[in-house]
């Protein structure tokens, strides 16, 4: 109760800050009236911190305080960058930023206050004249030779919910030392130090410009124009669920030659409401429903979904029996990375310097292929900074072919540097034209990989803690995982443990070893006797932990031991989540 107490006057206090006259009229009375509320909880959830860089930037629901996204959240944070861009290109007086936003509500009012501060810091600005999809503030990054970008984004969360994901001169969401360099600037600031009025003549507006290269670069990834050409009208549905892919996704579609796009009509409609969906998030079944009842109408060959700021890609397609089914993010980034490697052998592209990448937690069978294919792959933590990273320690050296990981994330390019969807679902499109050209779907590739490579079978489990008491609770979690690691999952002996905290590695026989990765993370990974592997995390987004399951079987010879195969993985999860107490 003490505590407690103590908490609701820390909150009171920061909230009291507020009410100067540097806040608005509407910011100062949703404040006061948090402070006369008798119910202190939206007080404590809205002060409780100050909104931090994540894996992904930062991200919040909108609203007043400072643990919420609203205008001054946003303004100190982009004070607090500007003044770190000054402090690390000391010297350079031409700095110059990306802005970009997605379809969310107050996602332009936030790009241009961060457009208005930065030009009254002096530097450049190059705003973009509507929303565009995140790789394309990425790409035009690097193209404009720009220190930093700004995408205001809160990806696939719910409507409520709205971010600042910050890039760095290479095109990449921002690592170490970079990202702790401006939360400690940020946290310098104070409202008073916000330089809100913006130079306008600092302040150049881009938009088909920049389209029109993007879509140039991301057809030169196209690996057969052939099989296209003999497939060009593929039956394709595509929504956007109401976000920005509807800008550039139909549109590189139809530059790489597919002329059969059917587009869903009630989600071409921007919208930050996301009305015909539950949650705007193509891993999510539910947001691709009218996009299946269309797909249903018009027999279509293949159905894509691309999150609100047109980074993530859902797909489904028809299996053996013709019903549709969806087809989870490790499915669709081992098509993806079978296709690339197996089709630039085929057409004599492949080099031998080239190089794969995915994240740790995804699954195995990509290494698989790789070792098969005598293809370097490099495992990396989760988010696509890791997947840039590596592309980073590797330019001019070595060709990076692609990268993903299991949120339905592909970066099958190395001139942008974050998920894609833009060139991951004309891509898609293509191995889907080339299954057709073999008498085949993209269900009928799936199963040829798991019969040559071997059957896996993937879940998530996402344990959802909101708030203050949520967060103090994933700590704890993480804390007993780490102090008593499991020796038994479901059945299956654990023979290695990994903690990526401490980057130490050990196996049953008691034997440790150091891991070699760029950062630590906390992050915790058992591989078991049989091959099954756990992954276990705090999101770094959202308030939740999250477990990656992986079963393994290696009882499928043919197609038709699929469903068999995933029965029995079913009956593995579940005895996993009960060693887990989950």
């Amino acid at each position: 109760m003490e505590n407690n107490i103590e908490l609701i006057a820390q909150c009171e206090a920061r909230a009291k800050e507020w009410l100067t006259s540097e806040f608005d009229s509407e910011t100062r009375e949703a404040v006061k009236k948090m402070i006369d509320s008798d119910d202190k909880t939206e007080l404590i959830e809205s002060f409780y911190k100050q909104l931090e860089f994540g894996t992904g930037g930062l991200r919040g629901i909108m609203g007043a305080g400072c643990n919420r996204m609203n205008i001054y959240t946003v303004g100190m944070a982009t004070q607090g960058f500007a003044n770190y861009l000054k402090l690390s290109f000391s010297g350079k007086t031409d700095l110059s930023v990306v802005v970009c936003h997605d379809c969310r509500n107050n996602s332009r009012l936030f790009a241009e206050t961060v457009a208005d501060i930065f030009s009254a810091n002096g530097i450049k600005v190059y705003l973009f004249e509507d929303m565009r999809p995140t790789p394309e503030c990425s790409f035009a990054i690097r193209h404009l030779g720009c220190q930093a970008g700004v995408n205001i984004t809160a990806s696939h969360n719910p409507r409520e919910y709205n971010g600042y994901k910050a890039y760095w001169s290479d095109g990449a969401q921002v690592l170490a030392p970079h990202d702790v360099g401006i939360i400690n600037e940020v946290n310098k600031v104070k409202i008073a130090d916000v330089k809100f009025k913006g130079n306008k003549e600092l302040i150049e507006i881009i938009g088909k410009d920049i389209d029109t290269v993007y879509l140039e670069k991301i057809k030169t990834i196209q690996i057969d124009a052939d099989v296209i050409k003999r497939q060009h009208d593929l039956k394709i549905v595509y929504t956007p669920l109401h976000g920005t892919g509807m800008m550039m996704i139909p549109q590189s579609l139809k530059f790489w030659g597919f002329d059969n796009v059917h587009c869903v009509e009630e989600q071409m409609q921007r919208s930050g409401d996301f009305p015909t969906v539950v949650s705007p998030n193509p891993e999510n079944g539910e947001a691709l429903t009218l996009a299946l009842r269309d797909a249903k109408a018009l027999d279509a060959d293949i159905v894509m979904a691309s999150d609100p700021d047109a980074d993530r890609v859902g797909m489904a397609c028809k299996n053996d029996k013709g019903e549709w089914i969806l087809i989870n993010g490790n499915q669709t980034c081992l098509l993806f990375l079978y296709y690339i490697i197996t089709n630039r052998k085929a057409k004599g592209k492949m080099q031998p310097t080239d190089y794969i990448v995915k994240t740790i937690v995804t699954t195995e069978v990509i290494r698989k292929i790789a070792e098969k294919q005598n293809i370097e792959m490099r495992d990396c933590y989760t988010g696509f900074k890791w997947i840039a990273h590596e592309v980073a320690i590797s330019e001019g050296k070595q060709q990076y072919i692609g990268g993903g990981e299991e949120s339905y994330g592909f970066m099958a390019q190395d001139f942008v540097r974050d998920k894609d969807a833009v060139s991951a679902c004309s891509l898609l499109a293509e191995i889907c034209a080339y299954a057709k050209d073999n008498g085949k779907t993209l269900y009928d590739l799936l199963m040829d990989i798991y019969v040559e490579y071997g059957f896996s079978f993937e879940h998530t489990i996402n344990v959802v803690k909101p708030g203050k008491s949520g967060a103090d609770e994933i700590k704890r979690m993480m804390e007993n995982f780490r102090n008593n690691p499991p020796t038994d999952l479901g059945g299956s002996k654990v023979a290695i443990w990994k903690d990526y905290k401490t980057l130490e590695m050990r196996t049953a026989d008691g034997k440790t070893e150091k891991m070699t990765m760029p950062d630590t993370s906390n992050v915790l990974q058992w591989f078991c006797e049989d091959g099954n592997k756990v992954s276990v995390r705090p999101s770094g987004t959202e308030p939740k932990i999250k477990f990656y399951l992986e079963i393994k079987d290696n009882t499928m010879t043919h197609a038709s031991d699929y469903m068999a195969c995933v029965e029995r993985a079913k009956q593995k999860v579940e005895e996993i989540k009960k060693s887990l107490n989950l």
